[in-house]
């Protein structure tokens, strides 16, 4: 996620090691930091297009990368934070690569996610922690335990079945905002979170109202984290079958 300081040293030598690196980048500082690194490193992020449905995109990421593999080279894709989290593209490539024969692994890497629980002071095994992509909360029926942390992933999207769009305007966070007024209340304090990329930047951190959700401007990068509204509720049922269990020395 930040550049330089979130790279493993394995990850480091899969990247020197290759013929050829493709790379989806954050920005373009990180970017020309990995040309350091490499001879041939080459964007996939010229690939996106305005209007362009964001599959169409991968599939041809997809495509390039194999295109080298198929050609006999060592090839590695480099992608921010962690390849396999909101990363379509890579699981996809290695599925791909597998299928006709060819050696293929993904290294772990530090995910926003992994910021997030650092940044915020959150530890998930406290109360529990649900991750859901924004918009696949709007399209299926999903269960929400407000007794636990509530992460939401690419709000700044939410509602978009296009995937052709880069953002969806305030309209689209209210029909998030009513769905998650079900379990939580309005004046709930919602937190919007952006990690930092950079070495000089700092996280982003701001702290609002549910209701407000829909007049903030958020972007793709940012994830929302909803803190427990409820107090867990003890299960005494279980409990006493567990204390029986004890008892009886099982």
């Amino acid at each position: 996620m930040t550049l330089g300081s979130h790279l493993t040293p394995l990850a480091r030598s899969h990247i020197t090691q290759a013929d050829v690196v493709f790379a989806a980048l954050s920005d373009g500082v990180v970017e020309m930091w990995l040309e350091r690194m490499h001879p041939d490193v080459r964007s996939l992020q010229s690939y996106y297009q305005e209007g362009k449905s964001r599959m169409k995109t991968y599939r041809q990421w997809v495509e390039v990368m194999m295109a080298e593999v198929r050609a006999g080279e060592r090839v590695c894709g480099v992608f921010y934070g962690h390849p396999g989290i909101f990363a379509w593209s890579p699981h996809k490539a290695i599925e791909v690569a597998r299928a006709e024969g060819f050696q293929a692994h993904m290294e772990p890497g530090i995910s926003a996610e992994d910021c997030l629980y650092a940044d915020l002071g959150i530890d998930p095994g406290r109360f529990g922690c649900q991750h859901f992509e924004a918009s696949q909360l709007l399209f299926y029926e999903r269960r929400i335990d407000p007794a636990g942390y509530l992460v939401l992933w690419q709000v700044g999207l939410v509602g978009d079945r296009s995937l052709a769009r880069f953002q969806t305007g305030p309209a689209y966070r209210q029909v998030l905002v009513d769905l998650l007024s079900r379990d939580y209340p309005l004046d709930h304090e919602v937190i919007i979170y952006r990690g930092a990329t950079l070495p000089i930047e700092k996280p982003r951190v701001r702290r609002v109202a549910l209701r407000d959700l829909p007049r903030i401007q958020i972007t793709v990068e940012e994830t929302v984290v909803l803190p427990p509204a409820e107090a867990l509720k003890p299960n005494l049922a279980m409990q006493e079958r567990l204390e029986a269990l004890d008892k009886a020395g099982a």
